[in-house]
């Protein structure tokens, strides 16, 4: 009852906030064209009242609604008629329209789960790995392991590999949220680092054409190794397990799932399946989905002859077909081959009978709906603050102006920058979407800086994606895990953070050095050292 009259108080709080805010733009001088607050800094209020209210409040889905209304609100200046249009028309409907295939990736996803779960071969692959994994430090280095393999698409490395590792990291009473740190901190950073990836096609794609005296896929190659966030959140995460510890909120979860307690929204109800289910039950299924998700991808960006949208210029081109794929079309098409192709496997192998195998399928919707209306909700405020409010215009200002006096100091500001506008706006590719061609006209294309401020922006657009509640990487993961998506946040924040805090460091040190041999080592060691503190001071916090 208490809880219910505090999170009440804050959304009258927020309304009120509103009240006040109409009162000072009515109040505003002079009539534009489009809205009065497009491109100024309250463009960033939605995006934060949503986050702010999501962390106070614990439950996302008002969170998220709110900051959708109030974004409505800015954009149509406070008509009431037309902010419930914008609301219902430009933003829930087109967030489901314009991201159905993703929303089908998620249910076929789903289904594939409860039927892998119900043959058995979640529980056969928990068996084996309580033999063959011995530790809770094993269990989460395999899942990094996973989660740095799959480095084809984040949506795909988060749900394959929460699938797959969930059964292994329960049974070494591995928390929820760790797992879901595990696979959001893997899943985004591994993919702007690997040159076959769909993120790397969209910073080529983003960066093609621009000058830069470069290809796109070779500026992204060559800023690889200056993208410090995701290399050292890997140094974070194997340094982390080894040194036996946790810190902030993560703690307190980890504590619960020594302790025997249900940390996951599936815990209770998570079905053993057949006892004759074996781990070649859930391996070859996940091989089958990686091997036609990426034929999909691949089909559809043209790499067969002709490509989604009738071009023929990309045939035998495997990073070209990568650079033009939509995984929205691409991982449907693959699932969906997958779904059948297993479905016909466990009906051979008497794990499942039809029916069983047909009763999977409002299983693996239901157990989707949350990820699905968290995302539907997270991109109808992305479409307010970015296509109704003119973020990126914000932005764009305000980087020019940094321009002018900061030269050396500017890598560590872009990342900065990104990490701020990931973080509010929730898109790690609309980030980098609107920095790149910022910094290509910022630096010369002979200039090592222009590299370092490709590299801080790309790092910078994964730093923010990971620690926003409102990005879709972050609810995959949570998705993945299945885990309280507002756990999952807050328990992951300490760590981002830090990896974010000792990349900006780096960032400063890249603008002067200039010399990848030189920052790398020393953010690896600050990484190491950071971490020997924080463990210290954690221990002499613990009762005895």
């Amino acid at each position: 009852m208490k809880k219910t009259r505090r999170i009440l108080r804050i959304l009258l709080l927020v309304v009120l906030l509103c009240g006040l805010l109409t009162v000072s733009v009515l109040a505003a001088d002079g009539e534009g064209d489009g809205p009065r607050m497009f491109g100024t800094f309250w463009a960033l209020i939605p995006p934060l009242v949503a986050i702010v209210l999501a962390l106070i409040t614990k439950e996302a889905y008002s969170a998220l609604f709110v900051g959708v209304v109030l974004g409505a609100l800015f954009a149509a200046d406070f008509a009431p008629v037309k902010t419930v249009d914008l609301v219902i028309s430009d933003g829930l409907i087109t967030a489901l329209a314009d991201n159905a295939g993703i929303f089908l990736f998620l249910v076929l996803l789903g289904i594939l789960v409860a039927l892998v779960n119900a043959a058995g071969g979640s529980a056969a692959f928990g068996r084996w790995a309580e033999k063959n994994i011995k530790t809770r430090a094993g269990a989460s280095l395999a899942t990094f392991i996973l989660g740095v393999l799959i480095f084809i698409d984040d949506y795909f490395n988060c749900l394959t590999v929460g699938s797959v590792m969930r059964p292994v990291t329960d049974s070494h009473k591995l928390s929820r949220q760790k797992l879901a740190y595990l696979i959001d901190a893997t899943a985004a950073p591994v993919c702007m680092i690997a040159p076959v990836s769909s993120w790397a096609a969209a910073v080529a794609g983003t960066a093609e054409g621009l000058d830069t005296g470069i290809t796109g896929i070779q500026l992204f190659i060559k800023a690889i190794p200056y993208n410090f966030y995701s290399l050292l959140t890997f140094v974070f995460i194997i340094v982390i397990i080894l040194m036996k510890f946790d810190y902030g909120p993560m703690i307190a979860y980890e504590k619960r799932a020594r302790d025997g307690e249900d940390t996951g929204l599936d815990a209770k109800e998570e079905e053993q399946g057949n006892p004759k289910g074996r781990v070649l039950d859930l391996v070859l299924p996940v091989v089958v989905l990686i091997v036609f998700c990426t034929l999909g991808m691949l089909y559809v960006g043209g790499f067969f002859g002709t490509d989604w949208w009738g071009d023929t210029g990309l045939g035998g081109d495997f990073i070209g077909a990568f650079g033009n794929t939509d995984s929205y079309v691409g991982l449907p098409w693959g699932a969906i081959i997958s779904l059948i192709i297993v479905v016909i496997y466990l009906l051979c192998r008497r794990v499942v009978t039809f029916k069983q195998a047909m009763e999977c399928i409002p299983k693996g919707f239901n157990a989707m709906v949350a990820p699905i209306l968290i995302l539907s909700l997270a991109i109808s405020l992305k479409t307010m603050t970015n296509s109704y409010l003119g973020l990126s215009v914000f932005v764009h200002d305000l980087m020019e102006g940094a321009a002018s006096g900061l030269y050396k100091m500017l890598p560590a500001i872009i990342f900065a920058v990104a990490c701020v506008l990931a973080f509010a706006s929730g898109t790690s590719w609309g980030t980098f979407g609107i920095l790149i061609p910022i910094v290509t006209a910022i630096f010369p294309a002979e200039s090592p800086l222009m590299i370092i401020g490709i590299s801080a922006c790309c790092a910078g657009a994964v730093c923010g994606d990971h620690c926003s509640p409102i990005s879709d990487t972050t609810i995959m993961a949570s998705a993945g895990a299945q885990v309280e998506h507002v756990t999952h946040v807050s328990s992951q924040l300490p760590y981002a953070i830090t990896v974010a805090a000792i990349s900006f460091v780096c960032f400063i040190l890249a603008g002067f050095i200039q010399s990848v041999a030189i920052c790398l080592p020393i953010g690896v060691v600050l990484t190491v050292l950071v971490l020997f503190v924080i463990k210290k001071l954690t221990a002499s916090k613990q009762p005895a």
